[in-house]
């Protein structure tokens, strides 16, 4: 059997929708050279690598760029576009990955998506409750402190 890229890598976690609508972010981080070209972020949405899955010329932006305190994907109550991934190679191209970050009550919503959701339809919303959301970015920012 041929291996699978890592960029076409499930999460461990399963698909963890629940009867609420919401889901689940976990955060990754490849660990750079030699394995990648840099260190990048991956965004598992119900165990799904929405980068990977929303355009496969893409790689996650650094860890410390998304995710340290106030970062773009930190929510507000006004709408923020957030770059979430660049087109990857020696030198990152011009396209960006963006998705629309919002605070609605106890709820985060990324908008503007286009992904393959685990059934094949796309998804172009999902909702967070805020404690899990935000604990997972606090916990991923403490584990790759250290990365570029």
């Amino acid at each position: 059997m041929p291996r699978r890229p890592p960029r076409a890598l499930r999460a461990t976690a399963p698909h963890r929708r629940n009867d609420h609508g919401r889901s689940e972010l976990l955060i990754g981080a490849c660990p750079g050279p030699p394995v990648c070209t840099a260190v990048h972020t991956y965004l598992f949405v119900d165990g799904l690598d929405v980068v990977a899955r929303s355009d496969n010329r893409m790689a996650g932006l650094a860890p410390s760029r998304l995710l340290r305190p106030g970062g773009p994907l930190h929510p507000t109550d006004a709408p923020r576009l957030a770059e979430v991934a660049a087109e990857a190679g020696p030198d990152p191209g011009p396209d960006r990955l963006t998705v629309r970050v919002r605070l609605l009550g106890e709820t985060v919503i990324w908008s503007d998506l286009m992904y393959a959701g685990p059934d094949g339809t796309t998804v172009e919303e999902v909702r967070f409750r805020l404690d899990q959301y935000l604990g997972e970015i606090e916990r991923a920012h403490a584990a790759f402190r250290d990365h570029p």
